[in-house]
């Protein structure tokens, strides 16, 4: 049972050790990591926010089914070439959902974290694992991440089917020119999935450190959204170029290396390094703030 479905406790009575575990899961950091994620995905939001995502690629493929094809350098990258494999669906998709939809949704998650649970109230039973503070919010963190991968991919699936099923697919024309076979395509799409969430991870970290400064987990997702918008803005001002690499949103859209032949990582890690250091500051953060504050209150 998870904190939030569980019964009301009165404030004063002791807190047990099955607290943590939130319904037997398990001990220790696996069965609290366990117990996170069953709670996360059997929320009706956590699933109406992936329903909302898969959304993207069904509107995309049939408004280009009735409406037919963009002309080549018009529209979202690849919308051009839903027409002539279905497997562009997924990935035009991705790139309409990467500057506010999937942000938006991954704000939701990373500011409900912490926030979410001192708003209930279940907050003290959570730290009376013996773990610590630091690995419930190494947990938390964690469990945040895995919505990026699943949401990413939700994406990318729900639109590679439904293009799948209304134009065909077949093999792949990278941006290259190269042309791969269906499976290498695939392939390529989930490198793809791997980098966008891992793009996701420096705006988790955020909003985990936004949601341990409030017990408000609204205004702790508002505030990662809002910042997610605001980085993008940022780096569409030519004026501000000299800070456009620090952003952590700077590389969002930057997966086309994984569609040319031969395929470059250089992308992938460095975008990946970046999101390694707001990882690291935000985390740190987020440590000090859990670790030397009255977060009960």
């Amino acid at each position: 049972m998870s904190s939030r479905d569980a019964p009301a406790r009165p404030t004063d009575a002791p807190p047990t050790a099955s607290a943590p575990g939130r319904g037997g899961r398990g001990s220790g950091i696996a069965g609290l990591l366990t117990s996170e994620l069953a709670t996360l995905f059997r929320r009706l939001r956590t699933w109406m926010m992936l329903g909302a995502l898969g959304l993207i690629g069904v509107l995309l493929g049939v408004a280009v089914l009735i409406a037919g094809g963009a002309r080549a350098g018009r529209g979202p990258a690849f919308l051009d070439q839903i027409t002539e494999n279905g497997v562009f669906v997924g990935l035009a998709a991705l790139t309409i959902a990467i500057p506010l939809f999937l942000p938006l949704t991954v704000s939701v998650v990373a500011g409900d974290t912490i926030a979410g649970e001192a708003s209930l109230g279940t907050l003290r039973y959570l730290l009376v694992a013996p773990s610590g503070r630091v690995a419930l919010l190494a947990v938390k963190y964690v469990a945040a991440a895995v919505f990026c991968v699943v949401a990413t991919f939700t994406v990318v699936a729900v639109g590679v089917i439904v293009g799948a099923v209304l134009f065909g697919a077949g093999p792949l024309t990278l941006l290259s020119g190269t042309q791969v076979s269906l499976g290498e395509g695939l392939a390529r799409c989930v490198a793809v999935v791997a980098y966008v969430s891992v793009s996701m991870l420096g705006l988790t970290a955020i909003g985990l450190l936004l949601s341990t400064l409030t017990t408000v987990p609204v205004g702790a997702m508002a505030a990662t959204a809002i910042l997610a918008v605001a980085a993008q803005i940022v780096g569409q001002i030519p004026q501000l170029s000299a800070v456009h690499p620090y952003l952590f949103t700077d590389r969002w859209l930057d997966f086309g290396d994984l569609l040319r032949s031969p395929i470059s990582w250089d992308s992938f890690l460095d975008n990946a390094l970046l999101q390694a250091v707001w990882i690291a500051l935000a985390g740190a953060l987020a440590v000090w703030r859990f670790t030397t504050r009255d977060v009960l209150t």
